[in-house]
């Protein structure tokens, strides 16, 4: 069963939506791209191209693949949904039909001389709302007397 809802899946294949894949190196330092091909896949787990074979970001996959590491994807439309998905990468694909769709799409967003190394499976694992007023709501509710200073000194005016 994919943890995946409607809401979420619309947003990851909206066309205008911000899409960051984070990874990790060996020694914990993180590495951000932008991942605009990433896609739900009917099974529920989440696809994207890997344009460069020796990338930091294919680097840093194929160790998380190794050594069972997650990867976390932040996706943001332009009203500010944004939600997190922790996940593990689960297949690299270079070839097969999946590859092919995502080779061609690369070709006509790119041109004929773009480059495409492989697609990457990643298995979502765990998804949080990072939506700023649903944040604030938990934030709220988890912690009500903590507030930043200029929160707690300015006060409401009838």
């Amino acid at each position: 069963m994919s943890k995946l809802t409607k809401e979420i899946i619309d947003l990851i294949n909206g066309s205008e939506s911000i899409k960051i894949l984070a990874t990790a190196d060996e020694e914990g330092n993180p590495c951000t791209a932008f991942k605009d091909s990433l896609t739900v896949l009917d099974d529920g787990n989440l696809a994207f191209g890997e344009e460069f074979e020796g990338s930091q970001t294919n680097v840093n996959l194929v160790r998380s693949i190794w050594f069972n590491k997650s990867v976390e994807l932040t996706v943001r439309d332009r009203r500010g949904t944004t939600f997190q998905i922790k996940g593990k990468p689960y297949r690299y694909v270079h070839a097969g039909p999946l590859f092919k769709k995502f080779y061609f799409a690369e070709r006509e967003k790119r041109g004929a001389d773009s480059e495409l190394a492989g697609v990457w499976i990643i298995t979502p694992e765990e998804v949080r709302n990072e939506t700023y007023e649903i944040r604030k709501k938990e934030e709220d509710e988890r912690h009500p007397f903590f507030r930043h200073f200029d929160r707690a000194s300015v006060r409401k005016v009838k």
